[in-house]
């Protein structure tokens, strides 16, 4: 076996070493939430995962294992970015709230407070 043959080899047993351990990985997330829950390091697991077994589908030539790892690759990337994207607006809501001078609106006027204080009934 040639030195190149044996480093694709390390990358694909380590690509599906990756992949494998995300179900793992989101296993012990759901047993301690006790509800079925994909962690974001599921994500990052699939992603890296997938794209090492993704090159070592390509050193091979295996258009199978290219198509299929592929589009998961796509898929990946795209859950990393919609969670960030998520935890950006999340983080966007805790800004403070502009202030509005009574000048400016007839209205009403908005006083600076925290976007997510709870609101409390009395009594």
């Amino acid at each position: 076996m040639s030195g190149n043959s044996t480093f694709w080899l390390i990358v694909g047993f380590a690509g599906q070493a990756l992949f494998t351990s995300r179900f793992i990985v989101q296993w012990i997330a759901s047993e301690r939430r006790k509800e079925s829950v994909f962690p974001v390091a599921f994500w990052y697991l699939s992603l890296v995962g997938g794209t090492m077994l993704l090159a070592y589908a390509v050193s091979r030539a295996d258009p199978v294992i290219i198509l299929g790892q592929a589009l998961g690759v796509v898929v990946y990337a795209r859950n990393l970015a919609l969670i960030h994207g998520q935890k950006e607006r999340e983080s966007a809501k805790t800004e403070l709230a502009p202030t509005v001078a009574p000048e400016e609106s007839s209205e009403h006027v908005v006083v600076e407070r925290p976007a997510t204080l709870p609101l409390r009934r009395a009594g």
